[in-house]
């Protein structure tokens, strides 16, 4: 029998819908760095922690595994670390990730609908195929269940599923190989087989090329909710959407779950305005009742003022995304600047940091400095751990090594 939520469970969903304090020494020295730097970036980052320093300590940074224990990137330039070790958005990669360690509180995915009305998970709008020397793609909306899942591995040993290959951003379509393999899945598959200590980040996904009505949308959503309804049993869940109007009807059609709103935060443009700013998002999520935001991490680092505006005056909770997100001292800046959760692909490294770094921060610490530095060495180990100088050199380096 699958393990019910723990306690640990509980408190981590709490983070994600309680924003986070920062910690008062913190925000001392990046307010005196602040104040005799002209660099704009330390400025902001020294408010956005400082107008949240009510708190003695802050709540751990939740961790999210990306698509379960991270995509599979493809490309030759790709970082070997997540080229390929479990097929992504498999029960399979969920319980790696669930299993990898106990600081992964939650795993997302995409979820689309079936022709015949049936929720899978599954990234990419097309699935691509190889049959008799020839690549064909079809629009996962377009199949019907069964030809969905006749695609890759098959749970029936004696079947043999379609072979897999993707298509990559810059047009390629290469052969999609994984070093552990499972089959492609349904949403009701997931909330049967994945361990249930860990919450869904469920992102509701659409087609960017598709003008979607709203009772298309509503179509769509009622057939995950049915099953999110029928089979989530306590476990924790987040909805999540790129798209707009998705995201709050969702937010109409039921309050029991948080809705947040996923953004690039203008690091990309797209025809609808409402997606091109963290501003826009923050009009959004106010507008329609949504509980939070995730940004691009890039965003959020370019604009570090913003983490104020999203938590303290907007009162909604703020998590990223994006491959920033897989280098340790990226993501102890963030919980530093009051970061709720960080959506990974290299999910080990980065929890085992993170449950850390936030043990390392302890309400009594004195500080980053060379004292706290001796002083919890063991307790460190792949925590990054900087002076007030050193903070400031990140502050200031981060968003021009994003630019």
């Amino acid at each position: 029998m699958a393990a019910q939520p723990t306690k640990a469970a509980d408190a981590a969903a709490a983070a994600v819908l309680t924003p986070a304090m920062p910690v008062p020494d913190i925000a001392a020295e990046l307010h005196a760095l602040a104040s005799s730097s002209p660099a704009p970036c330390i400025r902001c980052a020294a408010a956005a922690v400082r107008d949240g320093a009510a708190a003695a300590a802050r709540p751990p940074l939740v961790v999210i595994g990306h698509r379960g224990k991270g995509m599979n990137a493809l490309a030759s330039t790709a970082d070997e670390r997540i080229r390929g070790d479990v097929r992504e958005n498999t029960l399979r990669s969920f319980n790696d990730a669930a299993a990898s360690h106990p600081a992964v509180a939650f795993v997302e995915f995409d979820v689309q609908v079936t022709k015949d009305g049936c929720p899978v998970i599954f990234h990419d709008n097309f699935i691509y195929t190889e049959e008799n020397g020839e690549i064909s793609g079809k629009r996962v909306t377009d199949l019907h269940l069964d030809e969905f899942l006749s695609h890759g591995p098959q749970t029936n040993q004696s079947k043999a599923g379609k072979p897999l290959h993707r298509r990559l951003k810059d047009g390629r379509i290469l052969k999609w190989d994984v070093r552990a393999e499972d089959a492609l899945c349904t949403l009701r598959e997931a909330f049967v087989g994945v361990d249930r200590r860990v919450g869904f980040n469920v992102e509701l996904k659409f087609d960017d090329d598709l003008v979607y009505t709203e009772e298309k949308l509503t179509g769509v959503l009622q057939a995950v909710l049915k099953v999110v309804f029928e089979h989530a049993d306590g476990r924790h869940i987040i909805f999540s959407s790129f798209q707009p109007d998705a995201a709050r009807l969702i937010r109409k059609l039921q309050d029991k779950y948080p809705v947040y709103f996923l953004t690039n935060g203008g690091t990309q443009v797209y025809a609808d305005p409402r997606r091109n700013s963290l501003e826009e998002a923050i009009r959004l999520c106010v507008d329609g009742g949504l509980q939070g935001i995730v940004s691009e991490v890039r965003a959020v680092l370019q604009q570090p003022a913003a983490v104020a505006r999203i938590k303290q005056e907007a009162g909604l909770s703020l998590m990223t995304y994006g491959q920033l997100n897989n280098v340790p001292e990226v993501v102890y800046v963030q919980h530093l600047m009051g970061v709720d959760g960080v959506i990974v692909d290299l999910v080990r490294e980065i929890a085992e940091a993170a449950s850390a770094f936030s043990a390392a921060r302890e309400p009594g610490s004195e500080g980053c400095g060379e004292a706290e530095r001796s002083s919890e060495t063991a307790a460190a180990g792949t925590t990054p751990s900087f002076s007030p100088r050193e903070m400031s050199f990140l502050l200031r380096l981060i968003p021009e090594l994003v630019q």
